[in-house]
């Protein structure tokens, strides 16, 4: 769980980088890494929500 939790970090570090250049400068290319990014967290949220409930049995 530790990992996934770090891979998480990781997911939106790089998602909170690009949302940020898509803002701020308008780069176009950056708004698609982070959509992509956001999808990935999707994926990796519901892979804890899974470990979180085996976890708790």
């Amino acid at each position: 769980m530790k990992e996934l939790i770090d891979q998480l970090a990781a997911l939106y570090a790089a998602f909170e980088k690009d949302a940020k250049a898509q803002a701020e400068a308008g780069n176009k290319a950056a708004g698609t890494r982070a959509r992509k990014a956001s999808l990935e967290i999707e994926k990796a949220m519901k892979a804890f929500r899974k470990a979180s409930l085996e976890a708790a049995k």
